[in-house]
């Protein structure tokens, strides 16, 4: 049938009820004010969501997302964080499972499921994409209501993102793609160390970072908050013994990997190929297929450990040639880095402080916004040390009233 016919086929729908439901979304669809219609005239970019609480005015929305997963400890310390502190609304979108270094890539061409998640506080989403995916999908609209956050949060991820390890950091990956949208962004991490930092320390560090995420919020609602840069910020390995906050630049230390050859017979860990969600019925096919593939791939192999090749060699016999295939694993080790200056990242890291770095786009953040950056630190960090000084203030009165109350008289 033409495309012709295609346009002429009746609607299943019986016309009746379609004009009834037509009817019922047009009387419940707020007729534009001037104003709204102007305002829309003028600017084609998405404002910041809000949304409206149960018993106050109409919250900013904050989109989350965390290389670690949807499990990591990180997310979920950070999401309780903002949850209690009742200050924004919270969206996560995070991968399914680990993905800390896979830099900015992004899936094309290929399915990539969206499945909610039970977040208590917080409407969750599992990608099964990379980080990068989870806030291109975030702020793409098919998945939330609202056309765009009012902030980007990628956290709290475990492992320093300092100097060039930022290159293969899903977690700034994912803040620098909100930033290539227009959204503001933050990235927070935990410079975790084997057998000193616990889980537990995520909580320390993500109530540390609150007062930075609730000074943005504000600074983006009147809109002077920082232009053209995302905040990179790390958490000493002992959060609660920090020594404050102190504003960074990005060092030029590259991370040191090593590579170990592993045996090509050793079978891989099932754990590397399932998600922590999937059914049992989807587990047993994927360990289906990764025997078959394993058995194709050693059939491959004793196949081509000797290879016929056409050419003659000079004694007249066909030449052959050995296929060698060798197998290695790379990880990242901790080095030491001597004749840092005291205000780089990983210097100011490794001396217990919260380091906090403006990067742009491309990387180190532009000499201009260094001194806009210190600026808006200082003045975020005053905000709250007067905040604490008030509640300071407001306890010893209360306890000067109680006392001054026992010894006065009765009546």
């Amino acid at each position: 049938m033409s495309s012709g016919d295609d346009s002429r086929r009746p609607n299943p729908l019986p016309s009746a009820l379609v004009s009834n439901l037509q009817s019922v979304l047009a009387a419940r669809r707020p007729p534009p004010t001037e104003d709204a219609t102007a305002t829309a005239a003028e600017t084609s970019a998405p404002a910041p969501a809000t949304a409206v609480a149960d018993d106050g005015p109409a919250k900013p929305v904050v989109l989350l997302t965390c290389a670690g997963g949807i499990q990591s400890p990180g997310l979920a310390a950070l999401v309780d964080a903002l949850v209690k502190g009742g200050r924004c609304d919270v969206h996560v979108c995070a991968p399914e499972s680990d993905k800390p270094v896979c830099g900015h890539s992004i899936t094309i061409r290929e399915t990539v499921s969206a499945t909610s998640v039970d977040f208590a506080g917080a409407k969750a989403f599992e990608i099964s994409g990379t980080p990068v995916d989870c806030i291109s999908l975030g702020l793409s609209g098919r998945l939330f209501a609202w056309s765009a956050p009012a902030l980007v949060i990628s956290g709290i991820n475990a492992g320093p993102n300092c100097g060039y390890e930022m290159f293969h950091s899903s977690a700034v990956a994912a803040a620098r793609e909100a930033l290539m949208c227009g959204v503001p962004s933050i990235a927070i991490s935990l410079n975790w160390k084997k057998d000193e930092t616990k889980d537990s320390d995520f909580k320390d560090a993500a109530g540390l970072c609150l007062p930075l995420i609730h000074a943005a919020l504000a600074d983006i609602e009147k809109g002077t908050f920082l232009s053209g840069c995302l905040l990179n910020i790390g958490v000493p390995s002992s959060p609660s013994a920090n020594k404050g906050f102190k504003l960074t630049k990005q060092s030029i230390c590259s991370p040191a990997q090593s590579w170990q050859a592993v045996s090509s017979s050793r079978p891989t860990p099932a754990s590397h190929f399932m998600g922590m969600h999937q059914s049992l019925g989807i587990q047993l096919a994927q360990l289906g297929k990764d025997a078959s593939a394993a058995g194709a791939a050693r059939r491959g192999n004793t196949q081509r450990k000797t290879v016929e090749v056409e050419s003659v060699a000079a004694a007249g016999k066909p030449a052959t040639r050995e296929v060698v295939k060798k197998s290695f694993r790379a990880e990242f080790v901790e080095k030491l880095h001597e004749g840092l200056d005291e205000d780089i990242d990983l210097r100011a890291l490794e001396n217990g402080f919260i380091s906090v770095t403006p990067l742009s786009i491309h990387g180190r953040v532009e000499p201009e916004l260094e001194t806009p950056a210190s600026d808006w630190l200082s003045a975020a960090l005053a905000v709250d040390k007067e905040k604490e000084a008030s509640a300071v203030i407001a306890e010893e009165q209360d306890a000067t009233d109680v006392a001054e109350e026992k010894e006065s008289p009765a009546t």
